[in-house]
């Protein structure tokens, strides 16, 4: 799907000042609306209707976001030697026979931190030497995921930011 053509989506569904966020899936967009759930299953239901299958879609505000890119679930040194950091987005957070099933699936390479609605992952060499994906995420824990890049969520959070917007 090009950014043109999700940007329409979300325009179509009622909502403004969309824009897509570097092709990544990322949507920033105002609604008027204060129910999320509800905006979710719309969004989704869209997505399915122009795509042909179901799209996970987990919306989070600009305050939300922000704490999500400030947060930090494993020691600063062990970010920076990490091969890969992303954070996934979940509908609800993790229960805990979920949180047991998520323990188990680290490795030597893969640990994970859970923090409200995201869980965190760090591989501390090249990703793909891990064997996690969201497959088996899901597979494990019975949770629906969405994960994005560390890199692309610090960049969306600044971007949301509104301190780091009006900065000298």
């Amino acid at each position: 799907m090009t950014m043109d053509t999700l940007r329409g989506i979300f325009t179509d569904s009622g909502l403004t000042d969309v824009e897509t966020f570097i092709a990544s899936g990322n949507v920033i967009f105002t609604s008027t609306g204060t129910k999320i759930a509800a905006l979710e299953r719309k969004i989704a239901a869209r997505l399915e209707e122009a795509l042909g299958y179901e799209v996970a879609t987990f919306i989070r505000t600009a305050p939300e976001l922000v704490a999500i890119g400030a947060y930090k679930p494993f020691p600063e040194a062990h970010m920076r030697r990490a091969g890969a950091f992303c954070v996934g987005f979940l509908a609800a957070p993790l229960d805990a026979k979920a949180k047991i099933a998520l323990g188990a699936l680290e490795t030597g390479i893969d640990r994970f931190h859970t923090h409200g609605r995201e869980v965190y992952w760090l591989c501390t060499e090249r990703q793909s030497d891990s064997k996690f994906s969201n497959a088996v995420f899901e597979k494990a824990t019975g949770a629906r995921v969405t994960f994005r890049g560390g890199n692309t969520v610090a960049k969306l959070a600044a971007k949301l930011n509104p301190v780091s917007r009006h900065a000298p």
